[in-house]
């Protein structure tokens, strides 16, 4: 899906476009949605230089990511998706040209979706391709802010759930969870910064005092969330050996049962064998008392090794 967005005196105007319009003129951003292999032959029609497929979007290395050429500024940044109680990232492409900002991308990003309400509501003052990505940039920033947050949350009531047996699984679960949406947090922030620092000393040329400025401070607020992110993963770290700690102490427990029945039990069992054993001399036999006499000794054995194990307080 190709739409267009043109912003003059505050107003959104959307245009869909279908392969083979022109892009109108006033356009300040061009955004392409899961482009198939006819809107992107559409749009090398007008490119000067190869459009990038989305292997190439995904690519980690810094010359892929971060690049100019004849079509302007080439930037691939993962932007952070909720998804019920998980945190995905998600690659997107700017391409900053002269006239228009131009985005590609294969999956709907709510960020965007952000910045195009807020465009639709007036509530921005944007009159250029560099002002409409480093705003956007600016959201992405202030959403990663608002996921640290909420991580710390769910974390402040973990400590406790920690020591409850019937909630151990889920503290598993929920502790791999949060680890690895800090992780993909913490990747969204480095590659912001690269993002930024790249524009900040490649593309100082072509932006405005006001622009550098915005950089600055989005570079120095991902400063000051990378801080959080690590004690985030600490504070993980230190819930995760906690959870298997507890887990462990109280599997010992049960074992600890488990072997000291085993002993209680061990002498009447060495008595109940004994005269078990079908020897012709064993003159308790025919004694008359015989039986209740091993049955009070297999009792008085196992009570004497239980107080004896209370007494030195190992029960």
């Amino acid at each position: 899906m190709i739409t267009a967005y043109a912003y003059q005196n505050r107003e959104l105007i959307t245009t869909e476009l279908n392969v083979g319009d022109k892009v109108p003129e006033s356009t300040l951003w061009l955004d392409l949605l899961k482009p198939d292999d006819a809107e992107r032959q559409w749009l090398r029609s007008f490119s000067a230089e190869e459009v990038p497929d989305e292997e190439d979007i995904k690519e980690i290395e810094a010359s892929a990511r971060f690049y100019q050429n004849q079509d302007g500024l080439h930037i691939n940044s993962l932007f952070p998706q909720r998804v019920s109680s998980d945190v995905r990232a998600v690659n997107v492409s700017f391409n900053l040209r002269e006239r228009f900002l131009l985005t590609m991308r294969e999956e709907d990003v709510g960020l965007i979706r952000l910045l195009r309400n807020y465009l639709r509501l007036g509530r921005l003052d944007i009159t250029t391709p560099q002002g409409l990505l480093l705003e956007l940039f600016t959201l992405k920033v202030d959403y990663l802010s608002d996921l640290i947050e909420d991580i710390y949350s769910i974390l402040e009531n973990v400590g406790e759930q920690v020591f409850n047996d019937e909630e151990l699984d889920g503290v598993f679960k929920l502790i791999t969870l949060q680890e690895d949406s800090n992780g993909k947090i913490r990747l969204s922030l480095l590659d912001t910064q690269r993002s930024l620092r790249y524009m900040q000393r490649y593309y100082r040329d072509r932006l405005s005092d006001e622009n550098l400025k915005d950089i600055r401070e989005m570079l120095s607020d991902i400063e000051s969330l990378m801080p959080h992110s690590q004690f985030i993963f600490d504070k993980l770290q230190f819930l995760l050996d906690a959870a298997m700690g507890f887990s462990g102490l109280q599997q010992n427990k049960i074992i600890k049962i488990f072997s000291v029945s085993a002993v209680v039990f061990l002498p009447p069992t060495l008595i109940a064998s004994s005269y078990g054993m079908n020897f012709h001399i064993m003159p308790e036999l025919d004694w008359r008392f015989g039986y209740p006499m091993a049955v009070a000794l297999m009792l008085a054995s196992a009570a004497g090794t239980y107080f004896f194990f209370k007494r030195k307080g190992w029960l």
